[in-house]
């Protein structure tokens, strides 16, 4: 197909079958799997991903390429999701998912949170994303990458780095590297949030200023009393708090209300 990708939808199409036999690899898709492929493109995951499964959802908004896989020789094996996956209802197909995709990077971060809402129905993801993204989701205290992603992210998922992916992999090439990154459904593997909403509210308080100390960014929300009831020294800088102590704080606000 003499397609030119569209940068509005963040197209760039792998072509390295090298890289491409061994996301499969790690994917390791069985028969019986219900995976959901996000922006096939021009199949170079959906492809082999058919040829392994006797079922493949995939989730495309643009047309001209959902037309092509309509036409490929494996298209009886795909039922075709038409639209923007940031609104997409993951529940719709129901069982135990996962999720792989080389996601369009500039919509990455959204579409990471959009996933984790249905992460009680995902057993793992496998995803293409830019190198900087996936050093952040991955990355623990004391680490430059570390901020709200990495443990908002954290809490629900085990993650792990996977492959390193060269701008020439891809047609056109991104301006950037790339990585694969595991997502394993691991919830309550940092505790488990009395309330979900409040510990984002403190993790997006927390990081709103890096350079600045916890005492300063939780101003109103924490006191030194409070950040200290729970390890937390209130000189600290966020990059230095764990993922753990980000979830003991919140539910011990919580639970002074």
């Amino acid at each position: 197909m003499n397609h030119t990708a569209r940068k509005r939808f963040g197209q760039n199409f792998l072509h390295d079958m090298h890289i491409i036999h061994a996301i499969i690899q790690a994917i390791n898709p069985q028969p019986d799997d219900i995976v959901v492929e996000i922006g096939p493109g021009l199949g170079a995951l959906t492809k082999p991903l058919s040829g392994c499964l006797k079922h493949l959802h995939v989730i495309e908004i643009d047309r001209d390429i959902i037309e092509y896989l309509q036409n490929q020789p494996f298209a009886d094996k795909l039922t075709i999701h038409s639209g923007d996956v940031l609104k997409f209802d993951f529940a719709q197909i129901r069982g135990i998912k996962k999720i792989v995709g080389n996601l369009p990077y500039n919509i990455s971060t959204p579409l990471l949170f959009h996933l984790a809402h249905y992460a009680n129905e995902i057993s793992e993801m496998h995803f293409m994303l830019q190198k900087e993204v996936v050093e952040r989701m991955c990355a623990t205290p004391s680490n430059k990458h570390y901020g709200r992603l990495s443990v908002a992210l954290q809490y629900f998922f085990a993650m792990e780095k996977m492959i390193d992916v060269p701008p020439a992999a891809f047609e056109p090439a991104p301006k950037v590297d790339s990585a694969v990154v595991r997502m394993i459904t691991d919830i309550g593997r940092i505790g488990v949030a009395h309330n979900f909403n409040h510990f984002s509210q403190v993790l997006t308080q927390s990081f709103a200023m890096r350079r600045k100390t916890i005492h300063n960014n939780l101003k109103g929300l924490a006191d030194d009393d409070d950040l200290l009831a729970v390890g937390i020294s209130p000189s600290c800088r966020p990059e230095n708090i764990t993922p753990e102590q980000f979830v003991a704080l919140s539910n011990y606000l919580v639970e002074k209300i």
